[in-house]
């Protein structure tokens, strides 16, 4: 497997944000026990990892169902704002002490990824215009 494949492979964007974002829920939640930050570890880890496949294939889905200019934007707030609801709910639901400390660093990282992702996407797939199409 050259480089660039690795690179772009989807089960590796899953286990890093797994372990990556797993990680943090840990870190976020030490301070109510060895039960509370691996639970929140583990819930984190795992919505990260759903989040991280769900993110990618949601927005390309949006993406060409939509005009160039809003097709930029609305994919990837969409996505985000579903993320952050199943954060929140997920978290509470299983009893996360630290909900906004353990949602902060995935979602801010979600929406990087995701925003970045689409621009590149979208920029890749529009057409391009060679010297000759300006001059006809």
């Amino acid at each position: 497997m050259n480089i660039q494949r690795l690179i772009s492979s989807t089960p590796l964007h899953v286990a890093v944000g797994f372990l990556a974002m797993g990680g943090w829920a840990v870190f976020a939640n030490a301070e109510h026990g060895t039960r509370a930050m691996l639970v929140a570890g583990l819930v984190q880890g795992l919505i990260s990892a759903a989040l991280t496949f769900g993110l990618k294939y949601s927005v390309d889905w949006m993406r060409p169902r939509l005009s160039r200019g809003i097709g930029y934007w609305v994919p990837p707030l969409v996505a985000i704002c579903g993320s952050a609801l199943l954060l929140v709910v997920t978290h509470w639901l299983s009893g996360t002490p630290e909900i906004a400390m353990t949602i902060a660093v995935p979602l801010g990282v979600s929406l990087s990824y995701i925003f970045t992702y689409n621009i590149l996407r979208q920029h890749r797939e529009s057409p391009k215009i060679s010297k000759k199409d300006v001059h006809d």
